[in-house]
């Protein structure tokens, strides 16, 4: 299970600088939603730029014109940029088209996807799925602890999942085990802790452990 640091709500210069606190620890480096809102793609490529040999994730959460968007990010050195899985299959149809022409991958965000939506999406074979909960559903309607709740989205075990949202030590390991997830999605747990590193090293630690044990 790779470890995803994400990286939001900071000014670029904080993320390359918390990034190398924990780059040890950490396999993919997120540009977070906020950062590209705020800075543009300047901040993708100034990511990119700090930590080559890392998978840099744009979370563009693009919905619409989304050549323009994936080619943008692509360009920008994004190795993976994320679409809605609710936007109109002719949008993640591009996603899909300018990501191979580019060698780079789609993360599809199934964030208020409805069953059937997940159905249609299940032709995506090369994508990457995001299980995602929202902060607002955290911090606004207090539900806590995500990680632990979690349930398989595809009966197929060739499709890679990610997961992001609530996650923390305590959860990580019942998110393995319900979930298994390819890739898990840390924000706060890692950026708001103490220290930082500490964080990022003991959410590796128990993927290693874990892996040993499956």
């Amino acid at each position: 299970m790779k470890i995803q640091i994400a990286l939001d709500r900071m000014e670029i210069e904080e993320a390359i600088d918390l990034a190398k606190k924990v780059e040890d620890s950490v396999d993919w480096i997120e540009v977070g939603t906020s950062l590209i809102k705020e800075f543009g793609v300047l901040s993708v490529k100034e990511i990119k730029n700090a930590f080559p040999s890392k998978t840099v994730v744009a979370d563009i959460k693009t919905i619409d014109n989304a050549r323009y968007e994936f080619e943008m990010c692509f360009d920008a050195g994004a190795d993976v940029a994320t679409v809605m899985g609710v936007s109109p299959l002719v949008t993640i149809d591009a996603c899909m088209e300018v990501a191979n022409r580019y060698n780079r991958q789609v993360m599809i965000d199934l964030l208020n996807t409805s069953a059937a939506q997940k159905q249609a999406l299940m032709k995506y074979k090369d994508a990457i799925f995001c299980d995602h909960v929202s902060k607002d559903e955290q911090e606004e309607a207090g539900s806590q602890n995500q990680g632990t709740k979690r349930e398989p989205l595809f009966d197929d075990p060739a499709i890679q999942v990610a997961a992001a949202g609530g996650i923390s030590l305590d959860s990580i390991g019942k998110l393995r085990e319900k979930l298994n997830p390819a890739v898990a999605i840390i924000g706060s747990a890692i950026t708001k802790a103490d220290n930082p590193a500490e964080a990022a090293a003991k959410f590796k630690q128990i993927c290693v452990q874990e892996e040993k044990l499956v």
